[in-house]
C-alpha cells in the first residue's frame, strides 16, 4: 500500500429542509492511499455520493453545508492542504486538476448543445497552458485511450448521439484529461448492459495501473466492488458501519447490514425460492433501536434453496397445458430515411423472424444487450408499437389483426411494468388517482368509493401504506414508485404482465424486494410474465424459460439454469462472463495478480 493520498476526519455534511436538518454524512472518517481502489458501498440515502460530492466541495449552500470536519489532500505541489479551507477560487486548483469526478448520469453531465470533443477540450483549456491546437489533438489521443470507435469523428459528435457507454468513456475522457492523482467514479456503471459495464470497469482498471491514480469507486452493488476495490467502506444511515480489505468484507463480513447487501444479489450457482432482503439480518425494535439477526449467510439462505424436485414439479405444471401466447414469425422494422425527399430504402429490423411460446403461469426471461430488440418486441406483443409482420397469437385469438376498438376489452389482461416508474407516472395527479384511472377507463367497480376502496388494497398488497394514495409521485423513492406501477398494472386484474426492466436501476437490496413482490403476487394471483433484462442473474432467478436475443434475433431459448450452466453460443457466454461474480476466488487471483504487477 502507497502512502496516504487524502485523509478524511470527523466528516458531517448537513442539509437543511423547513422541518429539519438531516446528516447525510454524520462523522466518518477514512484514509485513500497512492494507487488504491477504495470501495465506498450503500443504498441510496446512505451518504455515500454526498460524501463525494463532499471532498469536491460540490455540496450547494443552501440546502446543503459542511458543518465540520478536514479533508487533508497531500499535494506534490502544496504539500498538506485542507481543502474545506480553501476559498472557491483557490479549490478550482484541485477540482479536475489533482481531483476529478465522473457522474452517475453522463447525459446530465454532458451539455447537450456542445460536441463531445468541444467539452473535453474546454477541461483541457481551464486547467493546462495548451493552445486550442494542441487541446485538440490530446482530445483526440484521450478518446483513443478510453477506447471510443473513430475517436476523430468523434470529436463533433454530440451526446445524443452515443450510447449509454460511448457516453460514459467520453466522461472518463474528461476526467481524467488533465492526469489527475484521484479519481472519483459515482455509480458510473449503474444503468449499463453487463457487458458494457464489464468494459468500463476494466478500462477504470488499465488506465490506473498506466496512470498510477487512485480511484474511489461508489456504488450499491458489492458484486462490481468484487471486481475492482482493494479496500471497502460500507456505509448506513451516513456513518461507517464496517470497512476492510475486499478479502475481509467478502470472506468474514461483521455487520448485518453488509451481510444483507451480499446476500440479496441473485445467485448464479444456484436457485432460491425468495432473494435475503437485508431485513432478513437487522431487526428492527419497538424503540426503532436495530439488533444483528444471529443467523449466517448461509443459515438464512439455505432454507431458500430451490429443490431439482421442485422444479420439476412445477415445470409439470405449467408445460401440461396449451401456450397462453404464441408469437409467429414477428417482425417490427424501422425505416432508415436517407436521400434528398426522405425515402426508405433501408430498415432498422429491431425484431426480425421471432417465434415462441409463453405458458399459463410461466415466467418467461428475456435477456440481451441494449439495441439488441428485447424492449420492442415487448411493446410490439402489446401493439404499443404496431408489427411489420407476423402474428400475435393470445388465447386462441391473432390480436394483430384487431383493431383499435377491438384491442381495448384486451388490454385489461394484457398489462406493461416501465423501466423508469418516474417518467410512466402522471407527476401532475397523486398516487390514488394514478390507480384509479384505469378503472374508470375500463370501467372497473361501481363508482370511485369501490375504486378508491381497491386502490388501497392494491397499495397493501404491494407493501405500502394507505396515506401513500394522497401522495405525488416525487414523494416516493425510486422502489416505492416501482412498487406503485406494480399496483397500476395489477389494477385491472389482469392474466399476462411485460416487466420491461423493471428493476434495473434499483438498489440491490430494493430490488430484491421487488423481485420478491413480483414472485408473491404470481403465485397468489397465478401471473404470466415476460421479464425482460439485461442483467442475466436477475432473469435466471425469475425465470423458468429464458430467451437470448441479439440484433433482432433470438440466438438461444430454452430451461434458465440449462442455458446458464450450458450455453451454445459465444454471444451467451459473452453475457454470462460480464456477470460480475462476487467470488472469493476472483478477488484472491485479482489481489494477487495487481500485487505481482506493483513487484
Amino acid at each position: 500500500m502507497g502512502p496516504r493520498l487524502l485523509e478524511v476526519k470527523n466528516l458531517i455534511t448537513e442539509f437543511r429542509t423547513e422541518e429539519e436538518t438531516i446528516r447525510a454524512v454524520n462523522g466518518i472518517s477514512f484514509n485513500l492511499h497512492k494507487g488504491e481502489t477504495l470501495g465506498i458501498v450503500g443504498e441510496s440515502g446512505t451518504g455515500k455520493s454526498v460524501t463525494s460530492l463532499s471532498i469536491m466541495r460540490l455540496v450547494k449552500n443552501p440546502p446543503g453545508r459542511i458543518s465540520d470536519g478536514e479533508i487533508i489532500y497531500h499535494s506534490k505541489k502544496f504539500g498538506q492542504v485542507d481543502l474545506l479551507k480553501l476559498s472557491e477560487d483557490e479549490i478550482r486548483l484541485f477540482r479536475g486538476n489533482d481531483i476529478a469526478m465522473i457522474f452517475q448520469e453522463p447525459m446530465t453531465s454532458l451539455n447537450p448543445v456542445y460536441a463531445c470533443g468541444d467539452q473535453v477540450m474546454e477541461a483541457i483549456l481551464l486547467h493546462q497552458k495548451c493552445t486550442p491546437k494542441s487541446a485538440k489533438q490530446k482530445t483526440v489521443e484521450l478518446f483513443k485511450e478510453v477506447q471510443l470507435p473513430r475517436p476523430e469523428q468523434m470529436m463533433d459528435t454530440f451526446p445524443h448521439q452515443l450510447s449509454g457507454g460511448q457516453r460514459q468513456r467520453v466522461m472518463i475522457a474528461m476526467a481524467i484529461s488533465c492526469n489527475p492523482s484521484i479519481l472519483i467514479a459515482d455509480e458510473p456503471t449503474t444503468a449499463l448492459d453487463v457487458t458494457v459495464q464489464d468494459t468500463i470497469l476494466k478500462l477504470l482498471q488499465k488506465l490506473q495501473r498506466e496512470r498510477g491514480m487512485s480511484i474511489v469507486f461508489i456504488t450499491h452493488d458489492l458484486g462490481v466492488i468484487a471486481e475492482l476495490a482493494d479496500r471497502v467502506i460500507v456505509m448506513y444511515k451516513g456513518k461507517i458501519v464496517e470497512e476492510g480489505s475486499a478479502w475481509k468484507i467478502f470472506a468474514n463480513p461483521q455487520h448485518p447490514y453488509t451481510k444483507g447487501l451480499l446476500a440479496c444479489r441473485p445467485p448464479l450457482s444456484k436457485r432460491y425460492h425468495w432473494l435475503p432482503t437485508i431485513s432478513d439480518f437487522m431487526i428492527t425494535r419497538e424503540d426503532g433501536t436495530l439488533t444483528q439477526n444471529p443467523y449466517t449467510i448461509e443459515q438464512i439462505t439455505t432454507k431458500l434453496i430451490v429443490s431439482p424436485k421442485e422444479r420439476e414439479v412445477r415445470h409439470k405444471e405449467i408445460y401440461s397445458t396449451g401456450p397462453l401466447l404464441s408469437v409467429r414469425n414477428l417482425k417490427t422494422y424501422f425505416p432508415i430515411h436517407t436521400g434528398l425527399f426522405g425515402s426508405s430504402k433501408h430498415f432498422n429490423k429491431a425484431v426480425d423472424d421471432v417465434s415462441f411460446d409463453v405458458y399459463p403461469g410461466e415466467t418467461l426471461g428475456l435477456v440481451g444487450e441494449s439495441g439488441c430488440g428485447k424492449t420492442t418486441l415487448g411493446r410490439t406483443i402489446l401493439r404499443l408499437i404496431e408489427p411489420t409482420g407476423g402474428e400475435i397469437i393470445y388465447k386462441g385469438t391473432n390480436i394483430r389483426n384487431l383493431s383499435a376498438g377491438e384491442m381495448r376489452p384486451l388490454r385489461k389482461n394484457m398489462q406493461i411494468i416501465f423501466q423508469d416508474p418516474y417518467s410512466s407516472l402522471n407527476p401532475r395527479i397523486t398516487v390514488g388517482e394514478a390507480l384509479m384511472e384505469p378503472m374508470r377507463v375500463h370501467k372497473l367497480h361501481e363508482n370511485d368509493k369501490f375504486r378508491k376502496d381497491k386502490a388501497i388494497e392494491l397499495l397493501h398488497k404491494v407493501n405500502m401504506a394507505e396515506e401513500h394514495f394522497y401522495r405525488y409521485p416525487h414523494e416516493f423513492s425510486g422502489g416505492q414508485r416501482q412498487r406503485i406501477c406494480i399496483a397500476r398494472a395489477l389494477a385491472l386484474n389482469p392474466e399476462f404482465i411485460i416487466c420491461d426492466e423493471s428493476v434495473s436501476a434499483l438498489d440491490v437490496s430494493i430490488q430484491a424486494q421487488v423481485l420478491n413482490l413480483l414472485r408473491h403476487l404470481q403465485k397468489e394471483f397465478k401471473f404470466t410474465y415476460i421479464f425482460i433484462s439485461h442483467d442475466l442473474s436477475v432473469v435466471k432467478f425469475m425465470s423458468d424459460r429464458m430467451i437470448v436475443m441479439q440484433g433482432g434475433k433470438i440466438v438461444e431459448m430454452g430451461e434458465a439454469d440449462s442455458i446458464y450452466n450450458n450455453p451454445q453460443t459465444g454471444y451467451t457466454q459473452k453475457l454470462i462472463s460480464a456477470i460480475p461474480k462476487g467470488e472469493l476466488d476472483g478477488i484472491k487471483t485479482r489481489i494477487e495478480t495487481k500485487e505481482n504487477v506493483a513487484q
